[in-house]
């Protein structure tokens, strides 16, 4: 094997150690907000097991605790439009001359 293809196989893993996303005192409730957001993308979405390193029992309670907590409206559905111009209504322009093939119409 050439030293090209070793440092791409080298490359591939990761040896950082992150702390588990859970603490073993922390309870997955639907009012437990701040437990709940960290595990919310920025456009509202649930993040994945693999994002969160969570698991499959944990994900479950935390995807029930999400929608729990938006029907209750302590979550929204949808974040706040950061940057976006707020939304206007719209206005309908001046009616044109409508053509059909290369005569127009007359009203």
């Amino acid at each position: 094997m050439d030293k090209s293809k070793r440092l791409f196989l080298k490359s591939k893993r990761s040896f950082r150690r992150r702390l588990p996303p859970i603490q073993s005192g922390d309870r997955i409730d639907y009012r437990n907000i701040s437990l709940i957001s960290r595990f919310i993308s920025q456009q509202g979405k649930i993040l994945s097991r693999r994002v969160n390193r969570l698991t499959l029992k944990q994900q479950r309670l935390i995807t029930i605790a999400i929608k729990q907590a938006r029907i209750l409206s302590l979550l929204p559905f949808r974040p706040k439009a950061q940057g976006l111009k707020k939304a206007q209504p719209f206005k309908r322009r001046q009616s044109t001359a409508r053509t059909v093939g290369l005569r127009t119409r007359k009203k």
